[in-house]
């Protein structure tokens, strides 16, 4: 199984101005390591991560978005697989953390644990799917993870995180919206907003 943590350390080492769509938990995390502008985080949205992501790639085509998403999350709107496929955008990347459990909500487990999420994906219509257990495959695929046209489907079987208290409120501040919002649409002065999110 892989380590969420070192696996979301890896990618901050590469993403620079990809945007990250993440929620509950993994969010949580992503933040902690990498306080960006260009994260967007649907949180208090279960199962919404990837329609929240299918719209910002829609919208910002030029741009790579990466949606980090939860196997709990997923299931209750797995018909996101089909609509994300019709659409078939090139720049988008769903990458769902599979560890067996609604860890958000205090870690009980999946329906099932057998569930394959990347098979779901491809039988939708995605264009490559991967499914990943193991860190020397994690880090061989990076390079495929944030290069290759999408829509790219990539699962990843993780060890279960922490389930202790975790804080959301600063997730959804106004000013990291605009933070946001800026980063997406600088001002045509060329400027860009660089003030700090705390």
């Amino acid at each position: 199984m892989l380590d969420r943590m070192k696996c979301l350390g890896l990618f901050r080492e590469r993403i620079t101005e990809e945007i990250v769509v993440a929620t509950y938990s993994t969010a949580t995390d992503w933040l902690a390591i990498s306080d960006r502008p260009l994260n967007y985080f649907s949180f208090g949205a279960m199962g919404l991560a990837s329609s929240h992501g299918l719209g910002l790639a829609i919208a910002h085509p030029g741009r790579r978005v990466l949606v980090f998403d939860g196997d709990g999350s997923l299931l209750m709107n797995l018909g996101a697989l089909v609509t994300t496929t019709a659409v078939a955008p090139h720049n988008f990347v769903h990458i769902v953390w599979h560890n067996g459990t609604y860890e958000a909500n205090g870690g009980h487990p999946l329906p099932s644990t057998s569930v394959r999420f990347a098979d779901l994906a491809l039988a939708a219509g995605y264009r490559k799917t991967m499914h990943i257990s193991d860190m020397p495959t994690f880090e061989s695929s990076l390079d495929a993870i944030l290069s290759e046209s999408g829509p790219l489907f990539v699962e990843l079987i993780v060890e279960q995180g922490q389930l202790g208290p975790r804080s959301y409120a600063d997730m959804y501040s106004a000013k990291r919206r605009e933070a946001f919002r800026q980063a997406l649409n600088p001002p045509s002065d060329g400027s860009r907003f660089a003030g700090p999110l705390q």
